[in-house]
């Protein structure tokens, strides 16, 4: 199954990420990456290894840059296992996918992850699943709030092993990737009427509710008190994302529109 299979990732400014994701990907005969254009040593780290095919796009919204590699770049493969370029393949992961054999009716499988603070796992996290492997042709990528989603016709199955998700980017960095993901996300929230947001959104129309709501939840439901201060970290973490669209939802309610 490897053998029809090209993993697409996306970048910007992922130097302190992409080498530890590329190391996973040892089997690809082909691999895809649509930089957004990086400053840092994301492209040098790339043009090392030589299975790497590097397209270079002005970034317009995760959506476009998707389906721009998933049609424009070139990919032959039936399937296409789309990566963020802090996702770390495990060997359990590799073994799984190598032995799969798909019925007809299986359009991709989406998977579970474990997230890591400076390679320490947790005891749980936030991120949902995610369709990463799917059949390539008729594949399409849907901007959903910040984030974006793939529609792809026919069944979707669950992978049993989990990708780590390991982001080692700077404070700095994470804080100003947060403040472009909200400003997206408050858009979605406030031009969408209330009672057809999934209820999670609900609880962040409410503003004040969800920071707590999220601190709560990662510490005590997904046990993170439990995982230390990597534990605590993202935790807070997660609270403070939902502190900045709280406040970018009560800026624009107050101003009368999206920000």
């Amino acid at each position: 199954m490897l053998s029809k299979i090209t993993p697409l990732i996306l970048t910007f400014n992922e130097e302190a990420n992409i080498q530890r994701t590329l190391a996973r990907l040892s089997w690809a005969q082909d691999i895809v990456v649509v930089d957004s254009g990086s400053t840092d040593a994301t492209l040098d780290i790339l043009r090392v290894c030589p299975h790497v095919r590097i397209f270079e796009r002005t970034f317009s919204s995760h959506a476009e840059q998707w389906n721009y590699g998933l049609r424009d770049t070139g990919i032959r493969t039936e399937w296409v296992l789309a990566l963020d370029a802090d996702y770390v393949l495990t060997e359990e992961f590799v073994k799984e996918i190598a032995a799969l054999d798909p019925p007809s009716r299986i359009g991709g499988y989406q998977a579970s992850f474990r997230y890591c603070v400076d390679g320490v796992p947790l005891r749980g996290g936030v991120y949902p699943a995610v369709t990463v492997l799917y059949r390539a042709v008729h594949a399409k990528y849907v901007q959903d709030g910040h984030t974006q989603r793939v529609v792809v016709p026919g069944d979707i199955a669950s992978l049993a092993s989990p990708i780590l998700h390991d982001d080692r980017k700077t404070l700095a960095q994470w804080l100003a990737a947060q403040k472009r993901y909200m400003a997206l996300e408050t858009e979605k929230l406030c031009s969408t009427p209330f009672m057809q947001l999934r209820l999670c959104d609900r609880v962040r129309r409410l503003i004040v509710i969800a920071p707590i709501a999220m601190l709560f939840y990662c510490l005590f439901v997904r046990g993170n008190i439990l995982s230390g201060k990597a534990g605590l970290y993202y935790s807070l973490q997660r609270a403070t994302a939902e502190a900045i669209l709280s406040l970018m939802l009560l800026r624009a309610i107050l101003r009368g529109k999206p920000e």
